[in-house]
């Protein structure tokens, strides 16, 4: 694997990927970020088997192949580098990181022990980002903050033909905030409840570019998979995370809100 790229763009990716990492992974390869190079681009991974985000960006590649390391130090190393072209490499278990007069050695991770990363759901239609971002702060600020009840940390998004509706509650508040976006099928329909978490920083990190695809595959009792796909700057940027469980949800965790149950 070898491959030089903008610090700038580089820097970006890998800081926007990082930031999802476990702090206190269940298995140490978990804190590591996979580096893949192919063709023309490279791709950064991150997963702790719940979100997993993607981030493809052009870059100079010499040399495909496919390296994992700390994902939090390298964050760390790259945003301290000088405004020049990033040179990166595979030495035998070690990455070479050079930019400038700047050189720096991190040891990789077992990169076969990775777990797979999930495929993301058939598109299931497009929206606006700004849009997008408004709504998803408006209804996440109902969402609760109690990890001891999950249900009511996530934003239920239902799809409905062209209507979005985003819709949270912690049980004394409730938000409902609805928009319309360009379905792939004019019946389409689907739903999922997503942590608010989650969801904000994906539409953030995802409002610079024009347009978001956004995909469902719900299981009947829920443990879906939705997927975020956004473009920034000149690459892509992917977040799938599995939602929520649906079922055994308490008559106290219920609300009727404009004649729905959320």
């Amino acid at each position: 694997m070898r491959f030089r790229i903008d610090r700038d763009t580089f820097a970006d990716a890998v800081a926007w990927t990082a930031r999802s990492l476990p702090t206190r992974p269940s298995v140490p390869v978990l804190a590591g970020l996979l580096i893949e190079t192919a063709g023309d681009g490279l791709t950064l991974s991150g997963f702790d088997y719940e979100t997993s985000t993607r981030a493809t960006l052009p870059a100079e590649v010499a040399d495909d192949g496919r390296a994992l390391v700390s994902g939090r130090l390298l964050s760390e190393i790259v945003k301290s580098l000088p405004s020049k072209p990033i040179d990166v490499s595979l030495d035998g278990t070690k990455v070479q990181v050079s930019c400038g007069s700047a050189r720096f050695s991190l040891s990789t991770m077992p990169v076969e022990e990775y777990p797979q990363l999930p495929q993301m759901p058939t598109s299931s239609g497009t929206i606006k980002a700004d849009e997008f971002a408004t709504a998803v702060a408006q209804a996440s600020a109902a969402a609760g903050r109690d990890e001891m009840l999950p249900l009511l940390t996530g934003v239920r998004l239902e799809i409905d033909g062209s209507t979005i509706s985003l819709m949270a509650t912690d049980r004394f508040r409730a938000s409902l905030r609805e928009l319309q976006w360009s379905p792939e099928a004019s019946d389409a329909s689907g739903h999922a409840l997503v942590p608010a978490r989650v969801l904000g920083e994906t539409a953030r990190s995802l409002v610079s570019g024009s347009d978001i695809t956004i995909a469902i595959s719900s299981g009947e009792t829920g443990d879906g998979l939705i997927g975020f796909e956004g473009t920034v700057g000149n690459g892509t940027r992917r977040t799938e995370t599995v939602e929520l469980t649906l079922e055994q949800q308490e008559d106290g965790a219920l609300l009727i809100a404009g004649g729905r149950q959320i």
